[in-house]
Order: C-alpha cells, then sequence, then structure tokens
C-alpha cells in the first residue's frame, strides 16, 4: 500500500507539474520569445537554454540521490517548477529570460532523474510498464499544458498563460508533500566522509556500461526531434497560418498519443522486445520529422504530430528501462542521471542545430536534416546492440 500511495503521488505531481511546464514552452515560449524581437538562432537558443540546466545537473543529482534520500534532493526540482512561471510576465527582454531559462531548467534537472530512480526501485520487474504509466501521468500535464495554453495565449495573451502555469506548479508541490519518506539501503552512508567516493564510484560504474551510453543517445536523439519541434513548429504553423490555438492543438495531439501508448508498449517492451521497439520507435519520429514542412493542410499535420508521439512512446517507454535493467540495484539514480544528461545535450542542441539549418536552407532543408540524425542514430542503435549481452534483472 505504501509502494502505491509513494507511486499515485509521484504521478499526481508529475502530471501537474508537467502541465505548468509545458504551457509556459509549448507554444507560448516561441511566441513569446519571437515577440521579444528573437529571430530563428535565438529561438532555438532560449528554447534550448533550460536544457542545458539538465545537461550539468541531471548525473551528480542522480548520483548524489543514490547516497542520500531522493525526496530531499526532488523538492528543489518542484519549486522550480512552481516558482519561474511566476516571473515569466516581469521579463522584457532576452538576456532576462535567458538568466529565467536557466532557472527553470533546475525543475527537470533536480526532479525527473529521482522520480525515474523511485520508480525503478518500486518496480524492478515490471519496470517498462510502470515507467509507461508514470511518464503518461507527465505525458497527461505535456497534453493539457499546451491546449491550454496555447488557447489562452490566443485569448487572453501571455500573462493569464504564466499565471496559471505557476498555479499548477504549486498544486504539484501540495501532491508532494503527500509522497512518503521511503529511505533504501543504497544510501546508508547519509552522511559519511566516503560520499563523494562512492559517487565517483558509481559514475565510473555506469559509464563503463556501452548499453547504457548507446540506449541514452537514441533518448537524446529523440529529444533532438522533440526540441525542432517545440521551437520551431509554433513558427512553421504561422507560416501557413495557423493561430497559436491551433498549434496549441498540434502539440496536444501528440501529447494526447504518446499518453495512450506508453503504458501499453512499456507492458510489451517487458517481454523482451525493448531494442527492436527502441529501433522501430525512433525511426518513426525521424520519418514525421522530415514530412513535416511538406505538409500544409491541418489535418495532415495533425496525423503526423500523433504519429510523431507514439514513436516517442515506443522510445521512451524501453529506453528508460533499458538502462534500468543495465544499472545495478545501487546506481539507478547514477544510470537515470547519466541517461538524463545525455538526453539533455540532444534536447537542447535540436533548437540549436535546427535553428542554423532552417537559417540556411529553410523550413524544408532543417527538418530534413534533422530526420536524417534520428534514423541515423536508430541505425547506430540496431547494429550496435545486436552483440551488447542483455541484463539479467534480479
Amino acid at each position: 500500500m505504501k509502494d502505491s500511495k509513494t507511486f499515485i503521488s509521484l504521478c499526481l505531481v508529475g502530471f501537474c507539474s508537467f502541465i505548468s511546464y509545458d504551457m509556459v514552452r509549448r507554444p507560448a515560449l516561441a511566441l513569446f520569445v519571437e515577440g521579444l524581437g528573437a529571430g530563428p538562432f535565438l529561438v532555438g537558443l532560449l528554447v534550448a537554454v533550460s536544457t542545458v540546466t539538465g545537461i550539468v545537473l541531471k548525473l551528480p543529482i542522480g548520483l548524489l540521490s543514490d547516497q542520500i534520500n531522493r525526496k530531499r534532493l526532488m523538492l528543489g526540482g518542484v519549486l522550480a517548477f512552481a516558482i519561474p512561471p511566476f516571473l515569466y510576465p516581469f521579463t522584457s527582454d532576452l538576456w532576462t529570460l535567458s538568466i529565467l531559462r536557466l532557472f527553470h531548467g533546475l525543475a527537470t534537472a533536480m526532479f525527473t532523474p529521482l522520480a525515474l530512480a523511485m520508480v525503478a526501485e518500486l518496480f524492478a520487474k515490471r519496470r517498462g510498464e510502470a515507467f509507461g504509466w508514470y511518464t503518461s501521468a507527465t505525458q497527461g500535464g505535456g497534453l493539457l499544458g499546451p491546449m491550454i495554453g496555447g488557447a489562452i495565449v490566443y485569448q487572453y495573451g501571455f500573462v493569464p498563460t504564466f499565471l496559471l502555469a505557476g498555479f499548477f506548479g504549486m498544486l504539484a508541490l501540495v501532491f508532494f508533500w503527500v509522497i512518503p519518506q521511503t529511505p533504501t539501503p543504497s544510501r546508508v552512508h547519509q552522511y559519511s566522509s566516503d560520499l563523494w567516493k562512492e559517487m565517483r564510484e558509481g559514475l565510473r560504474r555506469v559509464c563503463q556500461i556501452p548499453a547504457i551510453l548507446i540506449t541514452s543517445s537514441v533518448e537524446a536523439a529523440k529529444m533532438m526531434g522533440n526540441g525542432t519541434l517545440m521551437a520551431f513548429l509554433p513558427l512553421y504553423g504561422l507560416t501557413i497560418g495557423l493561430n497559436a490555438a491551433e498549434i496549441g492543438v498540434l502539440f496536444g495531439v501528440q501529447a494526447l498519443t504518446s499518453f495512450i501508448a506508453k503504458p501499453v508498449m512499456g507492458r510489451i517492451s517487458d517481454r523482451g522486445a525493448r531494442q527492436p521497439l527502441i529501433f522501430g520507435g525512433l525511426c518513426l519520429c525521424g520519418l514525421m520529422v522530415m514530412v513535416i514542412p511538406q505538409i500544409q493542410g491541418y489535418v495532415l499535420l495533425l496525423v503526423v504530430a500523433g504519429a510523431f508521439g507514439f514513436g516517442e512512446a515506443v522510445v521512451t517507454s524501453s529506453t528508460t528501462a533499458l538502462v534500468a535493467d543495465y544499472s545495478e540495484g545501487k546506481d539507478l539514480g547514477a544510470g537515470m542521471g547519466l541517461r538524463g544528461t545525455i538526453m539533455d545535450i540532444g534536447h537542447a542542441g535540436g533548437p540549436l542545430l535546427a535553428g542554423l539549418l532552417i537559417h540556411t536552407l529553410g523550413y524544408g532543408g532543417g527538418f530534413f536534416c534533422i530526420g536524417v540524425l534520428l534514423l541515423l542514430t536508430a541505425a547506430f542503435f540496431g547494429v550496435t546492440m545486436m552483440g551488447i549481452k542483455k541484463p539479467v534483472v534480479l
């Protein structure tokens, strides 16, 4: 019962947190940045800059959580979801906005790897399905956030959007306090002088497992595609006559498809099909990114957004579980942190690279090149993982 309460509470925190987070970043952020006078490259930069925090902090936070209580560390992430949305209305220049985006990035940097490690501890035998349900809860926030945010931006402007995002962040903080305190044996050295030594050893162990690095690179590629859509699908939508509310629905359909598919695909991955699912899901994501600029009809864009969301669900439900499988029990935080850091490199690099490519080649060339990178990463994963021994889950 205690495990169930912990899991449900985690899901509720993730749901409310990502409603808040995605109300700000899709589609409001790109439109807000463009309204401050930014061109394509700066739009990509400011969408991506919050991810820099994750690149720097997710791995050390994950390592630290293997030694001390995860819930105490997680509080910082929940506060970072709740507070920054209230500050966006007071931001009127790109420099201040970039600092605020770095601060907002603490949310996913401090919360996501710890929540995933907690889920992995709770469900060692059914990780794919458990990750599917948990990430569906966060994806539910990703579903409602853009739809609510896009509609409010269209009807009322940016300030009400940011304030409502802050309200949902505060609601996540309320649910956070319900999570039971669950110390685990892996963190018995809570105040030991050997803390840094234990963290270094954990880092060494996970970095010596090629499957963790290769699988995390797939997640990075997927997030490169996701970040490209986050930054430039709103701007492309404006060029073909869509409004902010319609663009928000595109992201909502992407999130809805992913929300529905993740638990199902996670259960399938638990039956030993993780690697084929990862390969096929990333190929689908790459193809959908490539075709978006060739489409101007709204209905077809909705279909493509939904297909990308399905590919995203297939990849994430399997990669997260596969990394957890390869991480030893005492290194779950390290494994999730390393995955998160590599993933965020792709998430940050996607908008930056896409911004440069779109500036040079236009939307067609830029999206095509990003899609090709995803397909090449899928091929790399398929070839390299064939010779790696499957993990034994205890």
